[in-house]
């Protein structure tokens, strides 16, 4: 088969010439192949798989035939078609009738060219919107919670800006303006003020079940932090300031002394009882609040954790932080490293330890007085609090430079500078019209005797409720297929950078220079060399893999206690994160992806995956790169937690749902979705004891087999992980049953490749199908850098692309390079 293969690629891209006197030999090779091995299953009267080939036939006549022929030439080479249990044509017959669609695929180019293949007209994603206005106003944006009441955005294959998906509304165009006003009234129209001081000592009231016991006990005299932010029952997980619920008067940089200790990190209760690694020392970080939108005590929909630090054990220490709180904010503690449930700890203790205490004691359970006289109950004290600011900034406020340039706003210069403003917001150098808008809004303003400033900012937010700047439009011309330089500079930037160009591409991009080859790879390889192109890792990422599905179902808490006391899924991401960048960094092979001998963890996740690691790396490590053991179980993205819970629902596993991410997310296949008519997956499974066997008696109906040969063997390779990507060798014991199943993994493929387990599953991809991975890699990161899916006319650049990246060993940045310098990303 290897021989095969070597022959089938030196044909493959080798240019063919054929002359008329060829075609109908050409048409001949198809009619007998799709004749004697396809029409059995694919006539129009069953069409398995719903594939018609009853009247498919060259030369190639639309764009289905196009995608028709494309599939066939994917299928044959892999032997995936036909079954292995009919009749099997030889290589020579596979050869002959890859060839004959090549050359009809490539006859057709020109014919279909014109009919589509283009980003259409898209606006900002919620994302790109977000990261947009943080370069514009130099200062993160996410305290503001500008995007929180935007619809949820449609994704289109997990791609969150494919334009044909952006749907804008009324509503959210009612949602834009408020969002600009908000933005542009509480960084820019803030009135000088001088800095003020608050200093609380006292009256640190806390509600419900903390409000008692913190009365008798201290007199509200301390701030307590008991469990980490978002447990179940609350209680204890946010410490706010009950004299400053009305937030700080102006939106600015506030510096926050805390006064505070950890107390009882050597207690001798049970660790289990709390969930948490106390080798560690106490975490305490400050996330903004706001008494009028909930709760103060409870988790909120706008709390970015501002900044963080370690609390020293058992003697108070003064802890300073800066942070930036928006008008009307009060800051409110956490402890993110914290028990994962206060309440439950404390009933615990009543429980276990009741003999250790003296004199009245709580009948309740949830009582926690006696506890905090005389136990030893894990927390975080915090004595007293001092808010200082707005403090001022050398020079001016960053939104303040950013936007009016280094000497602030200047009303005898105020349309010039909103003339720069507005280059920057639209990406583009300004036509008249838009000079004229500006202008007319100024100055309308400035005649209902508004001041020159708030003048200025009202046109501000005009510019921000633009087309110009909501939309990513082009100055290309309609007729021209080629990106002019400020439209292919926008999108370079948008692509690794999540942000309008900066001045350097703007400027190369005026001068024209981008549109040369070279100056684009510069620009390329500088883009990605700074610390903004993790905009794009991470991005790219969450819509690869689907990894920002994470937290989205989580688990239940009793069953996957570290994933909430550990902020696993931060971790998780931040591996797949790290594993891209050393790839793009040192150009390693992509089929690193599919397996590979090393990873990058932190001491939460060496934990999760059981690594020698898990007892050397402290917390203040951080992520290192790793070897893994030579058992399998980890290595490539399959073997990442983040990718084992994105593919699951929390709760159970599916070998259905995880074959299906792997045949899409990898190998870039789109299984057809299931007829009406076919059942569910427990229909009439009575006598089945696993999942395998349910499986199996579902697959027994001939409309559901033909999918699920190609979706479940992937899925069982995979079932020894759990919903949260732990390693487990059988499955949790049903209620009533003696012992747990033991996971079956072994499968074979439809092309006849078997496996025993995942380790082998492993090898299998990264020998027989790191091509098609590779190319659907490719596809993938086109389509996020474009904004529009592939189509079968892009699929020739595609394959000299891949060509490229497989010559130089499938290198990660040469296939980054490659697919940014095509034509494909440099056209309309």
């Amino acid at each position: 088969m290897r021989i095969f293969f070597t022959i089938l690629f030196l044909c493959y891209f080798t240019t063919a010439s054929f002359g008329a006197k060829d075609e109908a030999a050409r048409e001949k090779i198809l009619f007998d192949f799709v004749g004697n091995y396809c029409l059995e299953c694919h006539d129009s009267s069953l069409q398995k798989g719903e594939r018609d080939f009853e009247t498919f036939e060259l030369p190639l006549a639309s764009v289905a035939d196009l995608i028709t022929a494309d599939e066939i030439i994917d299928q044959v080479p892999l032997r995936e078609m036909p079954p292995k249990d009919a009749d099997q044509p030889s290589d020579e017959e596979r050869l002959a009738v890859i060839r004959a669609l090549q050359q009809g695929i490539k006859l057709a180019r020109g014919k279909f060219d014109s009919s589509g293949a283009r980003t259409v007209l898209r606006r900002l994603s919620s994302r790109e919107y977000e990261y947009t206005l943080q370069e514009l106003f130099d200062r993160r944006v996410d305290t503001l919670g500008l995007t929180a009441e935007f619809p949820k955005e449609n994704t289109s294959h997990q791609m969150d800006n494919i334009g044909a998906s952006l749907v804008t509304s009324g509503f959210l165009l009612d949602q834009h303006f408020l969002s600009a006003q908000r933005l542009v009234e509480l960084r820019l129209g803030k009135p000088k003020t001088e800095p003020k001081t608050w200093h609380f000592k006292d009256n640190f009231v806390q509600y419900e079940e903390l409000t008692g016991s913190h009365k008798s006990v201290f007199n509200f005299k301390y701030l307590c932090l008991y469990e980490q932010p978002n447990s179940d029952t609350r209680q204890g997980g946010y410490g706010h300031i009950e004299d400053f619920l009305e937030g700080v008067p102006f939106s600015g940089l506030y510096e926050i002394e805390v006064l505070a200790k950890a107390m009882h990190r050597d207690t001798h209760y049970d660790p289990k009882i709390f969930g948490i690694d106390f080798s560690e020392p106490f975490q305490m970080a400050i996330v903004p609040g706001d008494a009028s939108a909930g709760h103060i005590h409870y988790p909120q929909a706008i709390e970015p954790i501002l900044a963080k630090t370690l609390v020293p054990d058992d003697q108070e220490k003064w802890l300073k932080l800066k942070v930036w709180l928006e008008m009307g904010q009060t800051p409110r503690f956490i402890f993110p490293n914290g028990p994962y449930e206060s309440r439950a700890s404390v009933i615990t203790i009543n429980k276990r330890y009741k003999d250790e205490f003296e004199g009245k004691t709580s009948t309740s359970g949830v009582g926690r007085a006696h506890i905090l006289r005389q136990g030893k109950l894990p927390h975080i004290r915090i004595n007293e609090i001092k808010i200082h600011g707005p403090l001022g900034e050398p020079g001016g406020s960053r939104e303040e430079l950013a936007v009016f340039g280094e000497n602030g706003f200047q009303p005898d210069r105020a349309l010039d500078q909103l003339y720069h403003f507005a280059e920057r917001a639209y990406r583009r150098p300004l036509q008249d019209e838009d000079r004229k808008q500006i202008e007319k809004t100024y100055q309308k303003r400035i005649s209902e005797k508004t001041t020159p400033r708030q003048s200025a900012l009202d046109t501000i937010k005009m510019i921000l409720c633009s087309p110009s700047f909501l939309y990513l439009s082009e100055i290309t011309e309609e007729n021209e297929k080629r990106l002019r330089p400020h439209d292919l500079a926008t999108r370079l930037s948008y692509a690794l950078w999540v942000a309008p160009p900066d001045d350097e591409l703007f400027a190369i991009a005026s001068n024209g220079s981008l549109a040369k080859e070279e100056e684009l790879r510069e620009q390329i390889t500088r883009l990605l060399g700074e610390k903004r192109s993790a905009k794009f890792v991470k991005a790219f990422l969450d819509s690869w893999l689907n990894l920002r599905e994470i937290g989205n179902l989580p688990p239940p808490r009793k069953g996957a206690l570290s994933y909430y006391a550990e902020d696993l899924p931060t971790s998780m991401k931040k591996e797949a994160e790290l594993f891209f960048r050393h790839l793009l960094a040192t150009n390693g092979p992509v089929t690193d992806f599919l397996d590979a001998d090393y990873t990058f963890v932190d001491k939460k996740l060496a934990k999760h995956y059981n690594l020698p690691e898990k007892d050397k790396l402290r917390l203040a490590d951080g992520f290192q790169k790793v070897s893994l053991p030579e058992n399998g179980q980890r290595g490539g993205v399959l073997g990442m937690a983040g990718v084992q819970t994105a593919s699951a629902n929390g709760v159970d596993t599916s070998p259905v749902t995880r074959g299906i991410f792997v045949l899409e997310n990898i190998l870039g296949i789109q299984p057809p979705p299931p007829p009406d008519e076919v059942p569910a997956i427990d229909s009439d499974v009575s006598s089945a004891t696993t999942i395998r066997e349910k499986l199996a008696l579902h697959s027994e109906d001939s409309t559901c087999h033909e999918c699920h040969r190609k979706i479940d063997p992937l899925g069982f390779s995979m079932e020894t992980f759990d919903p949260v990507g732990r390693w487990r060798s059988n499955y949790p014991k049903p209620k009533g049953a003696k012992t747990a199943a033991k996971i079956d993994t072994k499968g074979e493929l439809p092309s006849g490749e078997t496996f025993e387990n995942f380790e082998t599953f492993k090898k299998v991809l990264k020998e027989h199908r790191k091509d098609p991975f590779t190319r659907h890699l490719i596809e993938s990161l086109l389509t996020f850098a474009t904004g529009r899916h592939m189509e079968p006319v892009d699929q020739f650049e595609i394959d000299e692309i891949f060509e490229s990246v497989k010559k130089d060993n499938y290198g990660m940045r040469t296939l980054v390079m490659e697919s940014l310098t095509s034509e494909i990303f440099r056209s309309r």
